[in-house]
C-alpha cells in the first residue's frame, strides 16, 4: 500500500468543520506531557499496536477508537500512524468479520461503517467508500412507518451509533438524504429520552444519567451539528437540546475536573470516559460557536487536564466503566467494574484530543 494522499477537495469539504474553528486560549499552553499532541499520539499508537477485532464485544469499541485514531492521525499530520492505521483495519476487517458485522443489523455493529468513510476521506481509497456506504443504506433498507431505521432501540448509546454512521455517509457523499435520516432518528430520541434537566435517561424504563450513555449523546449531537446546515429544519431543536445538555453538564463538573459514573450523584466514582465524551463535546461547542459563555472553554481545559492525570505511561486510561446494558437499578451502576486501557475510554480520549488540535 503506498503512503495515502491528501486530497485538496476532501479538505475543502471539511474546512466548515476543522480549519474556521476558532482556538480560545484555553485551548493553548498546556502543562508538559498533557498535551493533545502528546496524549493522543501515544493513546493512538497503543491502539494500533495491541488492537483485535476478533476478542468477543470488541467491534463498536474498536471502531469507536479506530475512528478517533484516524481523525488524530489526520489532525497531526502523521501519515505513518495514519497508514499503519488502514493497513490494520484492512488486515482485521476479514471475511467473517464482514459477513458478522453486516448480518447483525444492529446499531453497534452497522456503525463500524464510519471507520472506512473515514478511510476515504483521508484517502479516496474507492473501496472503503463503497463498505460504508452499503452499512448507511443498508441501515435503512426497511425504514419504520416514521421513517427511523429499523434498527433504533431508544437507547442513549444510539444517539451516537447510528449518527455517526449516517453523518459520514453525509461527508463523503454529500447526499441530503444521510443527514435527514440522522436529524430524524436524532430527533425521535430527543423527544423519548431527554429531560427537561437537558439530561437523558439510559432508556425510557431506565431513569438514571449513566455517565458514558451521556457521553454517547453528546457525541452524537456534536457530530450532527457539525454538518447540519443553520438552513435545516431539525437543527435549532437540536442545537437547544445540546446547550440544554451542555448547561447541566457544566455545572455537575467535579472539582477534580471529572464527571461522575452517575452524572447527578457527587458521591459516585469518577468516571473517566463519559469525561472524555463531555470534554470533545464541549471543545467542539466553544470552537464552533455554539457555546457562547467562556465557562465552557474553562471546564472543557479542567476536564481535559483532570482526564488525563488517569492515563498510565503506556497509553491506558484508568477508570474507565465497564461495557454496560440498561438495567432499572442504581446499585447495577454503582457497582460497574472500573477498567484500565478499555477501548471505551480510548476511543473517546482520542476524539477530544483531535477536537483541541483542530
Amino acid at each position: 500500500m503506498t503512503t495515502p494522499l491528501r486530497y485538496v477537495t476532501a479538505v475543502l469539504l471539511l474546512t466548515f468543520t476543522t480549519a474556521a474553528l476558532a482556538k480560545p486560549k484555553e485551548f493553548t499552553n498546556w502543562p508538559e506531557g498533557t498535551s493533545p499532541q502528546v496524549v493522543g499520539k501515544k493513546v493512538a499508537e497503543r491502539f494500533v499496536s495491541t488492537i483485535n477485532l476478533t476478542k468477543e464485544g470488541q467491534v463498536y469499541p474498536a471502531i469507536c477508537a479506530w475512528f478517533g485514531a484516524l481523525k488524530f492521525a489526520n489532525a497531526a499530520k502523521d501519515e505513518k500512524l495514519e497508514l499503519s492505521l488502514i493497513e490494520r483495519f484492512d488486515t482485521q476487517l476479514t471475511p467473517e468479520i464482514s459477513r458478522t458485522i453486516f448480518e447483525k443489523r444492529h446499531v453497534d455493529y452497522s456503525m463500524a461503517g464510519a471507520v472506512p468513510f473515514q478511510i476515504y476521506l483521508e484517502t479516496g481509497y474507492k473501496k472503503h467508500l463503497a463498505l460504508g456506504r452499503q452499512l448507511a443504506d443498508q441501515q435503512w433498507e426497511k425504514p419504520t412507518p416514521d421513517g427511523l431505521t429499523p434498527e433504533t432501540r431508544f437507547w442513549i448509546d444510539d444517539m451516537y451509533m447510528i449518527t455517526v454512521l449516517q453523518v459520514q455517509a453525509y461527508r463523503t457523499t454529500h447526499e441530503e438524504k444521510y443527514l435527514d435520516r440522522a436529524a430524524l432518528e436524532m430527533e425521535a430520541y430527543l423527544d423519548k429520552l431527554q429531560q427537561p434537566n437537558g439530561l437523558f435517561y439510559h432508556a425510557a424504563d431506565v431513569p438514571f444519567f449513566w455517565g458514558r450513555g451521556n457521553g454517547w449523546v453528546a457525541a452524537g449531537l456534536t457530530e450532527l451539528l457539525k454538518v447540519l446546515p443553520k438552513s435545516h429544519p431539525r437543527r435549532k431543536k437540536i442545537l437547544t437540546s445540546y446547550q440544554t445538555m451542555m448547561k447541566t453538564l457544566l455545572s455537575s463538573l467535579g472539582d477534580d475536573g471529572l464527571w461522575r459514573q452517575l452524572i447527578d450523584r457527587k458521591e459516585l466514582w469518577p468516571e473517566t470516559s463519559s469525561t472524555a465524551m463531555f470534554t470533545y463535546a464541549m471543545v467542539s461547542g466553544v470552537k464552533n460557536g455554539w457555546l457562547k459563555d467562556k465557562a465552557y472553554a474553562q471546564a472543557a481545559r479542567k476536564g481535559w487536564l483532570g482526564l488525563v492525570k488517569y492515563l498510565e505511561p503506556n497509553g491506558d486510561l484508568r477508570e474507565v466503566c465497564e461495557g454496560t446494558g440498561k438495567h432499572n437499578d442504581y446499585q447495577y451502576y454503582v457497582d460497574r467494574k472500573r477498567i484500565t486501557g478499555d477501548l471505551h475510554g480510548q476511543a473517546p480520549l482520542l476524539w477530544a484530543a483531535t477536537a483541541l488540535l483542530e
